[in-house]
């Protein structure tokens, strides 16, 4: 299990959220007065450290880092996390959380890391755009799966298969876990990158990543949608769509639906 560290920046300027993405961050918790920034401490070089520093001055010199062991995450959870609820449509729960009635999916995470559902705007925006998309009987591959939430809701909404791949271990695993809290089959999961997912053609793709990531897998992701299929995006700040669909038109793809919620937008490709 990894050590983390998390950095709290007395910020809540959008600006310095997106800079701070081009940096190995797992998530970013969004309070009312600060962002909460968790990085693993295998990915904090002297020099890493020096940029991040840098960056955060341009904003504000008021910034706390702490240093989280494995142990403290479900302490970190049962604080932080918040169910995900979109409408009438799905809940994303923790177990001790209640189930919240007249919800058509109940998607329940066991907490054991303080980054697994990432912003809950985008973690949001994401469960709506899938409520319109027709997963019956189609092949998924879910892209930075974190919890493996979004894996787990194309199952329930009828996929014949689905594909989950994360970088981290930790993710990996609780995957697994949440695959087996919510009665899941049908999800393979993976620990690596894009490289190390199976060499197949899916009709969805799901990826609420960042745009840095989602850039430079352009290529490698349109290479894995079949035809007319769609790629679902998140974790976008909304000045950053123009670069995004930019960076997809180039590789073949044609933006469909975009929804916005609090600064962040989500959006649906479908390839030409």
């Amino acid at each position: 299990m990894d050590i983390y560290h998390a950095y709290t920046i007395w910020s809540t300027d959008e600006a310095l959220l997106g800079l701070l993405t081009q940096f190995e961050f797992e998530s970013f918790e969004e309070n009312e007065d600060h962002y909460v920034g968790y990085i693993s401490k295998k990915n904090l070089s002297p020099e890493i450290k020096k940029d991040i520093a840098a960056t955060i001055a341009l904003f504000t010199d008021k910034v706390d880092i702490t240093e989280i062991l494995p142990q403290n995450w479900n302490e970190i959870w049962e604080a932080s996390f918040q169910p995900v609820i979109v409408e009438d449509f799905c809940q994303i729960r923790a177990t001790f959380h209640p189930p919240v009635e007249g919800i058509k999916y109940d998607l329940i995470i066991d907490p054991k890391m303080a980054f697994g559902t990432g912003h809950h705007a985008t973690t949001y925006m994401m469960v709506k755009q899938m409520e319109a998309i027709n997963f019956v009987g189609k092949c998924v591959f879910d892209f930075g799966c974190g919890t493996g939430i979004l894996a787990i809701l194309a199952s329930k909404l009828g996929a014949r298969h689905i594909d989950a791949i994360d970088i981290e271990q930790e993710s990996y695993e609780n995957t697994i876990e949440n695959n087996v809290v919510n009665n899941i089959n049908n999800v393979s999961i993976f620990c690596g990158d894009l490289n190390d997912a199976p060499n197949l053609l899916y009709d969805v793709i799901l990826a609420n990543i960042n745009r840095n990531i989602l850039i430079k897998y352009a290529d490698d992701l349109v290479n894995k949608l079949s035809a007319e299929g769609i790629i679902l995006v998140s974790g976008i700040l909304s000045e950053d769509e123009e670069t995004l669909t930019y960076a997809f038109n180039h590789v073949g793809l044609r933006k469909d639906k975009v929804l916005q919620r609090e600064g962040w937008i989500s959006a649906s490709f479908i390839k030409i």
